[in-house]
Protein backbone atom coordinates (compact mmCIF):
# COMPACT_ATOMS: atom_id res chain seq x y z
CA UNK A 1 0.00 0.00 0.00
CA UNK A 2 1.35 3.55 -1.23
CA UNK A 3 2.65 5.74 1.51
CA UNK A 4 2.10 9.21 2.05
CA UNK A 5 4.17 11.70 4.31
CA UNK A 6 2.99 15.40 5.32
CA UNK A 7 5.49 17.56 6.30
CA UNK A 8 5.66 21.01 7.77
CA UNK A 9 2.10 20.72 9.28
CA UNK A 10 1.01 23.53 11.75
CA UNK A 11 1.11 22.74 15.18
CA UNK A 12 -2.53 24.13 15.21
CA UNK A 13 -3.53 21.71 12.34
CA UNK A 14 -1.75 18.75 14.42
CA UNK A 15 -3.61 19.49 18.03
CA UNK A 16 -6.89 19.48 15.94
CA UNK A 17 -6.58 16.32 14.18
CA UNK A 18 -5.25 14.68 17.07
CA UNK A 19 -8.52 16.48 18.56
CA UNK A 20 -10.89 15.30 16.04
CA UNK A 21 -8.85 11.24 16.45
CA UNK A 22 -9.88 11.21 19.85
CA UNK A 23 -13.26 12.05 19.47
CA UNK A 24 -14.28 9.46 16.76
CA UNK A 25 -12.02 7.02 18.97
CA UNK A 26 -8.79 6.64 16.10
CA UNK A 27 -5.36 6.99 15.75
CA UNK A 28 -4.27 10.12 14.00
CA UNK A 29 -2.83 8.18 10.94
CA UNK A 30 -6.50 6.66 11.01
CA UNK A 31 -8.44 10.06 10.92
CA UNK A 32 -6.12 11.81 8.15
CA UNK A 33 -7.10 8.35 6.40
CA UNK A 34 -10.88 9.64 6.61
CA UNK A 35 -10.47 13.00 5.94
CA UNK A 36 -8.43 11.81 3.53
CA UNK A 37 -11.06 9.76 1.94
CA UNK A 38 -14.04 11.59 2.68
CA UNK A 39 -12.29 14.65 0.43
CA UNK A 40 -11.61 12.34 -2.65
CA UNK A 41 -14.65 10.30 -2.57
CA UNK A 42 -17.13 13.07 -2.13
CA UNK A 43 -20.93 12.69 -3.15
CA UNK A 44 -20.81 15.98 -5.41
CA UNK A 45 -18.30 14.55 -7.71
CA UNK A 46 -19.58 14.37 -11.27
CA UNK A 47 -19.68 10.43 -11.74
CA UNK A 48 -18.75 9.12 -15.26
CA UNK A 49 -22.16 7.17 -16.17
CA UNK A 50 -24.36 10.00 -14.79
CA UNK A 51 -22.61 12.41 -16.68
CA UNK A 52 -23.21 10.19 -19.59
CA UNK A 53 -26.57 9.58 -18.78
CA UNK A 54 -27.06 13.32 -18.30
CA UNK A 55 -25.90 13.79 -21.71
CA UNK A 56 -27.92 11.43 -23.10
CA UNK A 57 -30.84 13.47 -22.08
CA UNK A 58 -29.57 16.90 -23.06
CA UNK A 59 -29.19 15.42 -26.57
CA UNK A 60 -32.84 13.98 -26.40
CA UNK A 61 -32.03 10.20 -26.94
CA UNK A 62 -34.28 7.63 -25.85
CA UNK A 63 -34.68 3.91 -25.04
CA UNK A 64 -35.28 3.35 -28.62
CA UNK A 65 -32.47 5.00 -29.88
CA UNK A 66 -30.12 3.11 -28.31
CA UNK A 67 -32.07 -0.43 -28.89
CA UNK A 68 -31.10 0.18 -32.54
CA UNK A 69 -27.52 -0.17 -32.16
CA UNK A 70 -27.98 -3.76 -30.50
CA UNK A 71 -29.74 -4.73 -34.06
CA UNK A 72 -26.27 -3.08 -36.42
CA UNK A 73 -23.64 -3.84 -34.13
CA UNK A 74 -21.65 -7.25 -35.47
CA UNK A 75 -21.98 -9.52 -33.04
CA UNK A 76 -19.07 -11.37 -33.97
CA UNK A 77 -16.38 -11.82 -31.57
CA UNK A 78 -13.20 -9.61 -31.78
CA UNK A 79 -9.67 -11.54 -32.54
CA UNK A 80 -6.79 -10.92 -29.91
CA UNK A 81 -4.03 -9.10 -30.60
CA UNK A 82 -1.27 -11.74 -32.17
CA UNK A 83 2.68 -10.25 -31.09
CA UNK A 84 4.49 -12.32 -33.82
Amino acid sequence: MPVLTVRNVSEEVHRALRMRAAVHGRSTEAEVREILESAVKSEQRVRMGDALAELGRRAGLTNEDFAIFNEVRDKVPAEPMRFE
